[in-house]
């Protein structure tokens, strides 16, 4: 059956375009030149792999180039329903091929051919015949893998057609509720990549997310190609506790309890994969991975995670004393490893006394490692995502004497400085601050203010450069539908942030005085993955009395040690190889289909994990 759009979602479409023109921070308006980036992404979040639409489909769909904007504007949705319909039937068609010619066939693994995993740069199949020589590969690729982790023939078969019967399942329970909201979202996401729109049932996810009273195994996935891909793991979640999944591993099974079926996940919906593994707290998800430092070559692995809630005290500020020995004298550094800046505003709001603030537990950390005559404090906000933008500035206010943190522009180009106004510094020793690219938000507030400041040295990877500020509008206070019709949210950008000297930390974010090896390229991870990203400027500085406690000098000197330790030093040498190997690994998209060459990558894969120290 065709599905078509609800009576209220062209006043939905009306208000967002209307809220979107009028509020957004880039000050444009849903025009032709939106219209082209929505039709684009509408169809790349149909089939981001040029796996199901034609050629001549996707010139058919040219016709709504340069009008998407004025459909939207006026409430018309008939083309995001039309297009989803052609995906529809494209999807059935390939499925049909799958199971009709596809898991019986007698693969030749001795061919020397290979199949690109990742089609972005590929054009669009100009046949079914192309098609089908496309799906030849994929399924010829996904049985090879089986093989070579020991499953049988008739296994191999039993376990493809059951990936597609469930795929075909998954997409026919999609409703006229998800058409929307994957549109919705494109004409949100063309504003830029942190302003979306949510459908009643998002929203409900979302507020769970904020309040962190979700349970799982503590990951933030996403799609990529075929693979649910691991983004980021939740500081004191299973998963974080476990140190058996991490960043850019692919999950590609799920199954419940110590016995339960795994589940093949490849090729599905993101929505869908995260209702298998989100479950009560203390029951038991296995995982099938393929680990990012063997990646897509390499053989897959199965963890055992137990379920549970994400606490907020799993997330507060920890530290540790580290001591170490140099040139015959010993040193002390304490460390505080900061997950995300945090408060707890129901208890601030009510009084307690005993509230929980990134910024109060620092400063009670920083005094017990002071006790024990600390020569230097380390931050550690490598992984943190951000937070509270309050706690950032206050929590820098404990290394600083006073004076403005952050600068806030809002939509209708007013600054405003965020600042510090309490003269205490609690500490005012040697300090040094580790980020990561994955350090964003409010992480890069505090970093760049300690580099602005001079205040300390900021040493790392440059960090992802998320410098807008959202806020979440419930659309149902504008609209006036039936109580069993629920609208969704609208999460929109409507500030950006500033460092003290006038820089975004947009795109740029913060670069590290001392740069270790990273594997993350910029245009890849990170605010610059996305094209339709606000982009880098720069305001007036403003007036702050900087501390001068780091000079050109100092870290030149820094620099050159660090450099010398890297020629010679065991320990920074096998970062740097783990790092070279990782980044390889998360290049690599084609993949042979010739059973002795892919049987030798993935000895060569696991020769190498073993060999860098990364076994186990």
């Amino acid at each position: 059956t065709r599905l078509s759009p609800k009576p209220h979602y062209g006043e939905e479409a009306k208000l967002v375009s209307q809220i979107l023109d009028t509020y957004h921070f880039k000050k444009i308006r849903l025009n032709d030149s939106l219209s082209s980036v929505i039709l684009d992404q509408y169809i790349e979040t149909l089939d981001n792999n040029k796996s199901y639409f034609l050629a001549s489909d996707i010139a058919s769909f040219e016709r709504y180039r340069n009008s998407l904007d004025d459909l939207t504007r006026a409430g018309d949705l008939s083309h995001a329903y039309e297009i989803y319909d052609v995906f529809k039937t494209r999807f059935e068609d390939r499925m049909s091929y799958v199971m009709d010619e596809l898991v019986d066939k007698e693969f030749d693994y001795s061919i020397d051919e290979q199949y690109n995993t990742d089609r972005s740069e590929e054009g669009w199949a100009s046949s079914q015949k192309e098609l089908n020589e496309l799906w030849r590969k994929v399924i010829k690729s996904q049985a090879l893998s089986l093989k070579l982790n020991g499953k049988e023939k008739d296994e191999i078969k039993d376990l493809i057609t059951k990936r597609y019967e469930r795929f075909q399942k998954a997409i026919s329970q999609y409703n006229a509720e998800d058409i929307f909201e994957l549109y919705m979202n494109t004409v949100a996401e063309a504003f830029d990549p942190h302003t979306n729109y949510f459908s009643p049932k998002t929203s409900d996810r979302f507020k769970q997310n904020m309040s962190l009273s979700l349970e799982g195994i503590g990951a933030r996935l996403q799609s990529e190609n075929d693979y649910t891909k691991v983004v980021q793991i939740l500081p004191g979640g299973p998963a974080e506790k476990s140190d058996q999944l991490h960043e850019n591993d692919r999950i590609v099974g799920v199954a419940q309890g110590e016995d339960g079926e795994m589940v093949d996940v490849i090729g599905w919906r993101l929505d869908d994969v995260v209702q298998l593994i989100k479950g009560p707290k203390g029951t038991t998800v296995r995982l099938e991975i393929l680990p990012a430092e063997t990646g897509i070559n390499g053989p897959s692995e199965e963890i055992v995670l137990q379920r549970d809630k994400i606490k907020l005290e799993d997330q507060e500020a920890k530290s540790e004393l580290l001591s170490f020995r140099k040139d015959g004298r010993d040193y002390k550094i304490g460390v505080i490893s900061l997950p995300t800046f945090y408060m707890d505003f129901k208890a601030y709001q009510e009084g307690d006394p005993n509230y929980t603030s990134t910024t109060r537990d620092v400063k009670r950390l920083v005094k017990e490692l002071q006790e024990q005559d600390i020569d230097g404090l380390l931050m550690d906000l490598r992984n943190n995502g951000g937070g509270s933008l309050a706690e950032a500035i206050d929590l820098t206010g404990l290394f600083i004497k006073d004076g403005p943190v952050v600068q806030v522009k809002t939509s209708n180009n007013k600054i405003e400085i965020g600042e510090d106004e309490d003269p205490e510094v609690v500490y005012d020793g040697p300090m040094a601050v580790l980020i990561n690219r994955f350090s964003a938000s409010a992480s890069e507030i505090f970093a760049g203010a300690i580099q602005d400041y001079e205040r300390g040295v900021v040493m790392g990877e440059q960090t992802f450069g998320k410098g807008t500020v959202q806020s979440v509008i419930d659309l149902g206070r504008y609209l006036n539908v039936p109580e069993d019709q629920q609208v969704g949210q609208l999460k929109i950008t409507l500030q950006k942030f500033y460092r003290v000297t006038g820089s975004s930390t947009q795109h740029l974010g913060v670069n590290p005085d001392i740069s270790f090896p990273s594997a993350f390229k910029a245009e890849d991870f990170g605010e610059s993955a996305s094209e339709s990203a606000l982009p880098w400027d720069q305001i007036r500085s403003t007036n702050f009395d900087n501390t001068h406690n780091i000079s050109s000098q100092l870290l030149s000197r820094l620099n050159n040690g660090y450099y010398q330790r890297l020629e010679s030093d065991p320990g920074l040498k096998e970062l740097v190889a783990e790092t070279n190997q990782l980044k390889q690994t998360l290049e690599t998209k084609v993949i042979s289909l010739n059973e002795a060459v892919r049987q030798k990558e993935v000895e060569e894969a696991q020769k190498k994990k073993s060999q860098i120290g990364l076994s186990g």
